[in-house]
């Protein structure tokens, strides 16, 4: 089944109403292995996922690209990816400790872990970076997370750019496999799931 790809590459336009997304990524992202280690209890994960990813979706808002799919007859958000174009340099998210510390209560020292893991682990070579590809429970299976993918992909083999990305969960890891991408590490969370750094050479 072919589904449509709306793009929306927004940067600093204000206002922007950025709640579908954050609420989509939080309800496919929160129950993951990564989110289960920051917070055990499901009813914290409820609470604060959507504060916690709402610093990422923001930050895509302003510097990256963001891919979304709704659903053909109730405009419903399926899926989305969020991708930083690290070609050159951006800045970090406006105020970021602050709202990682206010998002992350009793686990900011295991985001602050996570966030060290992530960054000593990340390529310098030039690059696009898939932050998180988020299809909502209800419509996982159906090939959505493909279809953003191929999207974004035919724009990166043209221009003769890699991929990279972290993947969660040996599903994803799978996923990302099929589509190009190579694991060059895994980092170890401590007392925690691995995650898989994978990079994909742009294709022919």
């Amino acid at each position: 089944m072919t589904y449509a790809i709306q793009e929306l590459v927004i940067r600093d336009v204000t206002p922007v109403d950025t709640d579908e997304i954050t609420d989509l990524v939080a309800e496919a992202m929160r129950d993951g292995p990564v989110a289960r280690w920051l917070h055990a209890d499901p009813d914290v994960r409820r609470r604060e996922a959507p504060h916690y990813f709402a610093i990422f979706v923001d930050h895509a808002t302003r510097y990256g690209e963001v891919y979304a799919t709704a659903d053909a007859e109730s405009g419903r958000l399926s899926g989305v990816a969020l991708w930083f174009p690290l070609t050159s340099l951006i800045p970090p998210p406006v105020d970021y400790e602050r709202r990682l510390k206010e998002a992350a209560g009793d686990a900011f020292d295991r985001a602050c872990q996570l966030d060290a893991a992530i960054e000593s682990h990340h390529p310098f070579e030039p690059h696009h970076y898939l932050a998180f590809l988020a299809v909502h429970p209800k419509d996982q299976n159906r090939g959505i997370g493909s279809a953003l993918l191929d999207r974004h992909h035919a724009r990166l083999d043209h221009a003769g750019i890699p991929a990279y990305l972290e993947a969660n969960d040996p599903r994803n890891r799978d996923l990302y496999l099929r589509h190009g991408y190579q694991i060059r590490s895994v980092i170890e969370l401590p007392d925690g799931p691995p995650l898989w750094t994978m990079w994909r050479a742009p294709m022919a």
